[in-house]
């Protein structure tokens, strides 16, 4: 990369970063716990709006995996998420009214926060419906992998966004709060993704799945990108440009190997297709909120008037992460 990139680059971080300064002030703590925090623990940063069917099992999940306190925005939730979450004690929260596309759909509160709270630990952003499986997830608590992170000089984790799906009608896979989601969306797609590399981020780029094939047929160029980088070793300068999908400064996207080996690796199994979609779909939809004039959500409210089935023959049953490795979609690398 030359150095007029390298220049802009740094321009387009201390603009994101000063952004985010600004409008971490659109956010009213609900409860603020964060004194709470200590030298290396790992906290979870995320943004919600109407999630309380899910929260108490994200919780519980990531709790479960060793994560120590979660800083959470919400964004006008009417719910209930929002008191539940104002009573749990390893939760800092708060909301805001404030336009959720203005913020650059979320990223430009969770950087502020990630600027004045996550400064020297891992941090993890996920949303609600976002469960990470890692290497050994089911032996060694998240510690592990973070220690040996450390131990290896690697500041950033990859994780393939991997779409979970029931088998039959979507409105007829009824999720009850406090289940585990992967009890009802429990299949996903194997194959059937395309994956290039972005050389301006360095990042690579990933489509495919059941939404470019359900959603996105006749242009699967325009399906949502599965890539993630949602494990950082947090600094004060860091920024995300553009969700989850790359960091500033560009380093830090280089999760992959190229020199044709494996970089260690996860997956964020998605479990966003639940009987509570199509009703989600239809209110993001109204309030225009989203990427690219919401034109995902367009698609997914066109065809969800047919109570579609995402399932085919060729789809795979969720069994655990070492399933994910043998069919190429996570990796264990040099981590034994």
């Amino acid at each position: 990369m030359n150095v007029l990139k390298r220049y802009r680059l740094r321009l387009r971080r201390k603009r994101w970063r000063l952004r985010a300064m600004r409008k971490r002030h659109e956010l009213s703590a609900v409860s603020d716990r964060t004194s709470l925090i200590r030298p290396g623990q790992i906290l979870v940063f995320s943004t919600f709006r109407n999630e309380d069917v899910r929260l108490p099992h994200f919780l519980r999940y990531y709790r479960d995996l060793g994560v120590d306190h979660f800083l959470m925005v919400d964004n006008g939730s009417d719910d209930g998420g929002r008191e539940y979450l104002a009573g749990q004690p390893d939760v800092s929260l708060w909301t805001t009214e404030a336009s959720y596309k203005r913020a650059r759909f979320g990223v430009d509160w969770l950087n502020g926060l990630q600027s004045r709270y996550g400064h020297g630990h891992w941090c993890l952003v996920v949303d609600p419906d976002e469960l990470l499986v890692y290497p050994f997830c089911d032996t060694r608590p998240l510690q592990a992998l973070t220690d040996w992170l450390d131990a290896s000089s690697i500041k950033a984790f990859g994780a393939m966004l991997l779409d979970m799906y029931p088998k039959g009608p979507i409105d007829e896979a009824v999720y009850r709060r406090d289940d585990d989601p992967l009890t009802v969306a429990s299949w996903f797609d194997a194959g059937n993704y395309m994956i290039s590399r972005n050389w301006r981020f360095g990042n690579l780029w990933i489509q495919g799945g059941p939404r470019a094939r359900v959603f996105f047929p006749d242009k699967p160029a325009r399906a949502p990108a599965l890539n993630k980088i949602p494990l950082v070793k947090w600094k004060r300068h860091y920024a995300y440009d553009s969700s989850t999908h790359n960091l500033l400064p560009r380093g830090l996207n280089l999760v992959y190997d190229e020199w044709g080996g494996e970089k260690a690796s996860g997956v964020l199994l998605h479990t966003k297709f639940l009987n509570s979609f199509t009703t989600k779909a239809e209110e993001e939809l109204k309030r225009r909120q989203h990427y690219a004039g919401s034109h995902e959500y367009r698609a997914y409210a066109a065809t969800l008037k047919d109570n579609p089935d995402l399932w085919c023959r060729w789809s795979e049953k969720y069994i655990n992460w070492r399933q994910l490795e043998v069919l190429g979609l996570m990796s264990k690398g040099n981590w034994a």
